[in-house]
């Protein structure tokens, strides 16, 4: 289907979702919880009891605290606050969280707004969600037979970012910065994740397009700088000089490539690439110290999903009348280079961006 028709379908689903808000609201006197004289459901709370929840692994890393500050900044927008939530990257206290959340207040006007630790946690998280009644968003992480769809009432969207495609980028970006010849390693994430094991693939094909490149070595460095830092502190020890690039899954682990470059005296003579355009990481490239990384946007990412279940929550998302397309997307990307750096040094969130019309204006392809 293309973009056209995609877009015509969603406008016609929020179309839709007005329309009835409009024959709602004509019934003077309903009550928020009580079914409309059309027989169909009115906004399910009034806004003042809605409450957002937004949760990442950490806020030590940039990228994901500047999610959670994308969260509050759509919160405070509409006179809520947004509880924010970290798990450390342990499955049992991200899962421990939630069902503590969703035994408290009223799960039925709650939204979730969720990086799940790995693959295999997306489905307990749904399943509790939907038989809640909260409203879920999902980021990243999921079983590729998982979705929405799947009879998921509840569970509004899952969005991700194509990781093939970014993985690619940066890896042709380090290659033409290395002049298409030398040696490499390869940091990449958490392995039981779908964005490590997409960005790993986008590597693999670009060095398959560049056979002056040889990839020496690539080992788990769990999104993590300490961690990076000392992998790439014993890989400097082990293969010396013949390192002329480290392709990073993100950008932690880029910076914590770049301190143990530095420490080794190499610094800047090493292309050094990542994912996720936290500022840290946007300001070296800008500097000349990193070659590139790619903005997934974290401030858009916290707030996004609060605010589609907040637009149900209000009645002006009609989760069911939905495109089955917008159920599970890829939002848009940016690579970020020498040549853009500036314009991406500070990430923050467009209120502009989390309107109800515009819920899906960054869709950029269906994850099938």
């Amino acid at each position: 289907m293309n973009t056209t028709a995609l877009r015509g379908r969603r406008a016609l689903a929020l179309a839709v979702a007005g329309l009835t808000l409009i024959a709602l609201a004509g019934c003077a006197g309903t009550d928020p919880q009580e079914p409309g004289a059309s027989g169909e459901p009115a906004a399910a709370c009034a806004p003042e009891d809605i409450q957002l929840i937004g949760q990442v692994r950490n806020e030590t890393n940039p990228y994901e605290k500047a999610w959670l500050d994308g969260g509050d900044a759509f919160a405070e927008s509409v006179g809520l606050t947004q509880t924010r939530l970290t798990y450390d990257g342990e499955s049992p206290k991200q899962q421990d969280q939630l069902r503590q959340a969703l035994s408290t207040g009223n799960p039925e006007c709650m939204v979730l707004n969720i990086l799940p630790n790995g693959d295999s946690d997306t489905t307990p998280i749904v399943k509790e969600a939907d038989a809640a009644g909260a409203y879920l968003v999902t980021h990243w992480n999921k079983p590729a037979d998982l979705h929405p769809t799947d009879g998921y009432d509840t569970w509004i969207s899952h969005i991700t970012f194509n990781g093939v495609d970014s993985g690619r980028q940066i890896a042709e970006a380090m290659i033409e910065e290395m002049g298409g010849e030398g040696g490499i390693i390869a940091l990449q994430g958490i392995l039981d994740t779908s964005a490590a094991k997409d960005r790993f693939q986008g590597l693999q094909d670009a060095l398959a397009e560049a056979p002056g490149v040889t990839l020496l070595d690539e080992q788990a460095a769990d999104f993590d700088r300490t961690t990076a830092f000392n992998i790439t502190k014993t890989l400097l020890t082990k293969h010396g000089d013949a390192i002329t690039g480290v392709w990073a899954a993100n950008d932690d682990m880029a910076l914590g490539a770049l301190q143990a470059l530095e420490a080794a005296g190499r610094s800047g003579d090493v292309a050094v690439v990542g994912i996720d355009a936290v500022p840290e990481a946007v300001q070296a490239v800008a500097d000349g110290t990193m070659t590139a990384t790619v903005s997934v946007d974290g401030p858009w990412q916290g707030g996004i999903g609060l605010a589609m279940g907040y637009c149900a929550l209000t009645g002006e998302l009609d989760v069911a009348a939905m495109d089955a397309d917008d159920r599970a997307f890829f939002a848009k990307q940016t690579l970020v280079t020498a040549d853009n750096a500036e314009a991406n040094l500070t990430p923050t969130a467009d209120l502009a961006d989390f309107a109800c019309g515009s819920l899906f204006d960054r869709f950029d392809g269906a994850v099938n």
